[in-house]
């Protein structure tokens, strides 16, 4: 039994330097790890590559021959890559006994909650070589800023989860940066739990834009504590846990049902690492 992450999300929100920061961390703790590129526009990787899709196809030469745009290039390679599935099965095999894969897919949103071609590929490999995958969602979190973004990331990321049909996890990336844009209107937990988002209605009102119609680059591995916490979550979404545990259905049962630690101090820890509070602002007035 093989685990790993299918790490998707929008473009820009952080997936290869999350590949590069999970890798380097996991590494450190002492598991192998094979990252996967299946994204055929990334051509500047910062981790050592085990398969990649350009070995396979490229956008470029696709756009080229057929003359699509980028768009419809990446359809059409992830249309080729389920067609030759064998490939990247055959790629995988050697890797299948001892390492831990992460799968990194590109940032076309209609690739996972419209199109079927990139779900097929997960599943065809998780029926033919026994995968247990959790799907990594990367949500720039300086959206949460920004009521209407914040509500359209919600809206994406139940529907890629939704059609994916995977163990889902949804990670704020860029954490660092998520009042770049503007100061959010709540405390951090209201935006990881997703609370009642009637509190929102005010803000959104006064957005002319919604009026008129009612985005780690830092590594992860910066900030160890918040990425093992993660880890875990995974961990137990994927089943990792329980791999090489002889134990009986009871207590099974107790782990499965035991907190991962994800609660309201864990982001009022993120929240003052990363977010100035009202006295700080009034201090630099």
């Amino acid at each position: 039994m093989v685990f790993g992450q299918v790490v998707i999300g929008p473009p820009g929100s952080g997936k290869t330097t999350y590949c590069n920061g999970m890798s380097q961390f996991l590494k450190l703790i002492g598991r192998k790890v094979a990252v996967i590129n299946l994204d055929p526009a990334n051509d500047s990787l910062p981790y050592e590559c085990a398969i990649n899709i350009e070995d396979l196809i490229k956008l470029s030469d696709v756009m080229t021959e057929h003359s699509l745009g980028p768009n419809g290039g990446l359809v059409y390679c992830m249309d080729y890559l389920e067609k030759n599935i064998d490939w990247l099965q055959s790629k995988l095999e050697p890797l299948l006994k001892d390492h831990y894969l992460l799968f990194d897919f590109p940032g076309q949103v209609e690739l996972f909650f419209l199109h079927s071609n990139a779900k097929n590929v997960v599943m065809k490999l998780i029926k033919k070589l026994n995968l247990r995958l959790t799907a990594v969602h990367l949500v720039d979190a300086h959206l949460c800023s920004d009521p209407a973004k914040y509500v359209s990331a919600l809206i994406l990321s139940l529907s890629t989860m939704l059609h994916l049909e995977l163990p889902h996890v949804n990670v704020l990336s860029k954490i660092d940066l998520i009042e770049s844009y503007g100061k959010l209107s709540f405390n951090l937990d209201f935006y990881t739990d997703v609370q009642d988002l009637s509190y929102l209605q005010h803000h959104l009102d006064q957005d002319p834009r919604s009026a008129k119609f009612r985005k780690l680059t830092k590594e992860l591995c910066d900030d160890k504590e918040s990425v093992g916490n993660l880890v875990k979550l995974i961990d137990k979404s994927n089943g990792y846990i329980f791999a090489g545990i002889d134990a009986s259905a009871v207590e099974f049962s107790k782990i499965a049902v035991r907190q991962v630690d994800w609660d309201y101090y864990r982001a009022a820890a993120v929240q003052e690492k990363y977010m100035k509070d009202d006295e700080d602002f009034d201090n630099d007035d």
